[in-house]
């Protein structure tokens, strides 16, 4: 199952991707998880700081360590990539892997700005909760852990207005490039409603996934 999600930040992506790792049992490639993680200071310096600002990490940075992830054992029998590619360059680098479904997430600014005010995030595992649509069962903090949540410096207001006009100039045209690819059969391309609860755009994403892979 190698599968993509695409949208703008704060349509979902991160939630379902869990969910659907959980459920398949394939790994969660979180692009802003590698790039925070690596073992380079200098380097998470430089790409921390373009992340909390809204821009892009170049793709001479992020296609070296998507690929090397892509690589691992444990991806195999598969992965759902969330937040790669973000570029038709990335896009064109992972052609070899043959990408088998994109699930692109719709959802107007106004919503998406709203999820991304309330966001919370636990620094270590990336779980995500949001103070209206999906609280920790105990304010600020962790629902397994009990560790303190945060809210990511891209999170905050001028980051996120820089993130989703960056997504319209750089990302949203890989909309075209995959609905292109699925007119010629080389993959499945479905919209998504965004605006819909957790829970229903979950159902939504496994139904679509059965009859892709199961049927």
């Amino acid at each position: 199952m190698r599968i993509i999600l695409l949208g703008a930040p704060g349509s979902g992506k991160g939630t379902q991707a869990n969910l659907i790792a959980q459920r398949y049992a394939i790994p969660h490639i979180s692009t802003g998880d590698i790039l925070r993680q690596q073992g380079n200071p200098d380097q998470v310096d430089i790409n921390q700081t373009m992340m909390n600002t809204g821009e892009l990490v170049v793709d001479e940075l992020v296609i070296p360590l998507i690929k090397q992830r892509l690589n691992q054992e444990d991806c195999q029998n598969g992965f759902v990539l969330d937040g790669f590619p973000r570029t038709i360059p990335q896009a064109k680098s992972i052609k070899s892997l043959y990408i088998q479904i994109v699930l692109e997430f719709i959802l107007p600014p106004s919503l998406i700005i709203e999820r991304i005010n309330g966001r919370l995030i636990h620094p270590l595992s990336g779980r995500i909760y949001h103070k209206q649509f999906n609280p920790p069962k105990k304010e600020g903090v962790d629902d397994i852990t009990g560790e303190p949540l945060c809210i990511r410096k891209d999170d905050k207001t001028d980051a996120i207005y820089k993130r989703l006009i960056t997504y319209q100039q750089k990302t949203a045209p890989l909309i075209e490039y995959f609905h292109k690819k699925a007119r010629n059969g080389c993959l499945k391309y479905f919209p998504v409603d965004g605006t819909k609860s957790v829970e229903e755009v979950s159902r939504i994403l496994m139904n679509i996934l059965h009859r892709v892979f199961f049927k």
